[in-house]
């Protein structure tokens, strides 16, 4: 059998109780990926649910340097050419892993590929709501991925807000070439902020518009924690500086503080 290309690394933290069901998604592919599991909180809990499953742990012992770093730790923890970081809340469908890998092959400039996504609330699965439709929207010109290598098209994604789910993102180790990605100095905003680099860097961003993972959103999320702290109203404003004047840039973020509150 021929060895995957693609690697899926559970990025573990503490206990969490959606952790197996993550782990279950990723190994129960139509394509079968490598999978491992990357902690900076190990504890007995991920070691028996790696147990149960046969998987290896890897520890980032380098703690306190923030989730950007854990994040460069889980990427750079695989040995394959695409790696997706899994988080532990979310689940991924059957055919992500086939679908990423096909679309790699078929667009060799990739340096991320990413699927759409449907939340899971209350462990029911939602597609649409007034957030997932306006990502959708923002989608529009990348979704034409043969265009996706301009910069302009790719910053289409981003520049009226971050419509890439970082979960659904797959790394296209090769062609970043980078140890460092999600090198930010924010709280909440270190996918945005990694996309709007990369956005600048030659090569293309290939977006497979189906629905092919699931984003839980819950109480506890590390996403919650940041919004309700309005870490992120803050983060927001000086990432659309990065595309637009100020008084631009205050319009919009007046705008995606409404799309947040869904996260409440």
């Amino acid at each position: 059998m021929k060895e995957s290309i693609h690697t899926f690394v559970v990025l573990a933290y503490k206990e969490s109780a959606f952790l197996e069901d993550c782990v279950k998604s990723v190994l129960n592919q139509e394509s079968k990926s490598r999978v491992l599991i990357a902690t900076s909180t190990p504890n007995d809990y991920i070691y028996s649910v790696a147990k149960k499953y046969n998987l290896k742990v890897v520890i980032n012992e380098c703690t306190g340097k923030g989730i950007g770093y854990d994040f460069d730790f889980a990427r750079n923890a695989a040995n394959t050419e695409l790696v997706t970081i899994a988080h532990q809340d979310d689940v991924y469908e059957p055919n992500y892993g086939k679908s990423v890998i096909e679309n790699a092959m078929k667009y060799k400039d990739s340096l991320i590929l990413f699927t759409d996504y449907y939340e899971i609330r209350n462990d029911e699965k939602i597609f649409k709501n007034r957030n997932l439709k306006i990502k959708r929207m923002l989608m529009s010109f990348v979704k034409f991925n043969k265009l996706a290598s301009i910069r302009l098209v790719k910053r289409s994604c981003i520049m009226l807000g971050n419509a890439i789910c970082c979960p659904a993102v797959t790394f296209n180790m090769y062609n970043i070439n980078t140890e460092r990605v999600f090198n930010s100095p924010y709280k909440a905003n270190i996918d945005w902020y990694a996309w709007e680099i990369l956005s600048k860097r030659k090569g293309r961003f290939v977006y497979i518009n189906n629905k092919l993972m699931g984003h839980r959103i819950h109480v506890e999320s590390t996403t919650t924690e940041i919004i309700n702290d309005n870490v992120r109203t803050k983060e927001d404003y000086d990432m659309f500086l990065k595309f637009w004047p100020k008084s631009i840039a205050k319009f919009l973020n007046k705008f995606y503080v409404k799309a947040e509150e869904s996260n409440n």
